[in-house]
């Protein structure tokens, strides 16, 4: 294995003496390798040598190696990262997986257990680069650059190279149709339909024919035969938009159909055979909808094989502008007129506005403005809905002018006495003890009322010992 597996490794500790006994026995392995002592440093390295695994350790002395995790794998060619830690903490070990992390290791850790998981992992980057050689993905009308996109766009081209049922998870508007479909168009499959379900617009009485068809007299009004969409969807892919809103009396039939792939049409007493893959969309938690017992749990896991998590527009502020001007000229040239530009200040508001109903909304609003800007060549701030430009305005001005400290806050000590950093510090923890007391500990509740990622919640409720 030695000497099939080449790779570069990077050790990042602050033990001298550590990193010297991990060096010899990267060494022993004849691969190349290299350390840093703090974390600065290694980032450096990191951003710029280019390397295949990074063993990480947790606690140094200028920041908290699961912290940069995130940052580590958004460059392009990511290494893989290896956490060692001399603390227990299974916390930070979860927190560490969740974040991307090939493993976590504990000191001391055998010998033997370094070199296997170092030589797993450069065979797993090997397999890696190989396959992204032979994979090609066309992202269709996906437009955008940022890192979080990037991801997305990279596991879905994994995704279409597999047969399994995916779950594309998103707010409203982030384009779960859109993956959808380039998941399609770039798998196997491309060449049957691509067949759309929207079960949130479909009555319970409806959606059993919508799905399955239905024979001639099957009900009332069934004036001719219909073959349902799973049909359709015959060597293609089956869409289902919004499928938490999945009637109950139609999950266990589904799941059978999925199971068997063959279902009977309304009216019918003959199984007919279909060979379809599913996309799921879905805005909800399903998992919640689980407890609450409004969704089958082994449905769910027979929907979610992959699952493709997409960002809100606010998360990707730098691909704004792209969309934006990739769309002006869609509606200009439909439209039949010249294309406009934006000005600084225009672009400037796009990307301050937090877009709650993402790019569906952005979308919609530049069609608002190019009505409102007629024939003039410039989009101008102005040329944005009033209602968008004031909440703008709004934000600016509570961010330069904050809101009183409550009373409650009274007992922290004098300005004089405390850094702006100790004081948000203090006030967060406030927040996040409050918060974990109101939802009795409840990680889902607090997630969802104050807004924080679980990785980025469970990172601060460690830092501020809330238990």
């Amino acid at each position: 294995m030695k000497d099939q597996i080449t790779g570069k490794i990077l050790i990042i500790d602050d033990d001298e003496g550590v990193v010297h006994t991990m060096v010899r026995l990267i060494e022993e392995l004849d691969l190349e390798v290299d350390a840093a002592l703090t974390l600065k440093q290694g980032l450096n390295k990191v951003f710029t040598n280019g390397f295949d695994v990074v063993l990480l350790d947790v606690n140094l002395p200028d920041g908290n190696g699961i912290e940069v995790i995130d940052d580590i794998l958004g460059i392009q060619n990511p290494p893989q990262i290896i956490i060692m830690t001399a603390y227990s903490d299974p916390d930070g070990a979860e927190l560490a997986i969740e974040s991307g992390a090939w493993d976590y290791i504990q000191k001391p850790a055998s010998s033997r257990d370094i070199r296997l998981q170092v030589l797993r992992a450069l065979k797993y980057q090997e397999q890696k680069k190989q396959s992204q050689v032979q994979t090609t993905f066309e992202s269709g009308s996906i437009i955008g650059t940022s890192k979080s996109i990037r991801q997305c766009l990279a596991q879905a081209a994994q995704i279409a190279n597999s047969d399994a049922n995916v779950l594309i998870s998103g707010e409203t508007g982030t384009g779960k149709e859109l993956f959808a479909t380039a998941i399609h168009e770039n798998s196997a499959r491309r060449n049957g339909s691509f067949e759309v379900v929207d079960c949130s617009i479909l009555s319970e009485n409806f959606i059993e024919s919508v799905l399955f068809g239905h024979e001639k007299g099957a009900f009332t009004g069934a004036d001719k035969k219909r073959n349902g969409l799973v049909s359709l969807a015959n060597g293609g892919t089956l869409f289902l938009d919004e499928v938490g809103e999945l009637p109950e009396s139609i999950q266990a039939s589904f799941l059978r159909v999925l199971q068997e792939k063959t279902f009977r049409p309304v009216g019918s007493e003959q199984e007919i055979f279909s060979d379809f893959r599913v996309i799921c969309a879905t805005n909800r938690n399903l998992d919640q909808m689980v407890d609450d017992r409004s969704f089958r749990m082994d449905l769910l896991y027979r929907l979610r094989s992959f699952v493709l998590e997409l960002p809100p527009l606010r998360k990707r502020h730098r691909d704004i502008a792209t969309i934006a001007a990739s769309q002006i000229g869609i509606c200009c040239r439909r439209d039949g007129i010249p294309v406009k530009e934006m000005s600084p200040d225009f672009i400037e508001a796009l990307e301050k506005y937090d877009w709650p109903g993402n790019v569906r909304e952005l979308v919609n609003t530049l069609e608002t403005c190019l009505a409102a800007s007629a024939y003039e060549k410039i989009l101008f701030a102005f040329h944005l809905p009033q209602k968008i430009r004031a909440q703008i305005t709004r934000a600016a001005i509570s961010r330069s002018h904050p809101a009183p400290v409550p009373e409650a806050s009274s007992a922290l000590p004098a300005e004089e006495t405390m850094s702006y950093k100790e004081w948000m510090d203090k006030t967060e923890k406030q927040y996040l003890e409050s918060l974990y007391a109101s939802a009795r500990g409840n990680i889902q509740k607090i997630i969802q009322t104050s807004g924080i990622s679980r990785a980025v919640l469970y990172r601060k409720l460690k830092k501020h010992q809330i238990k």
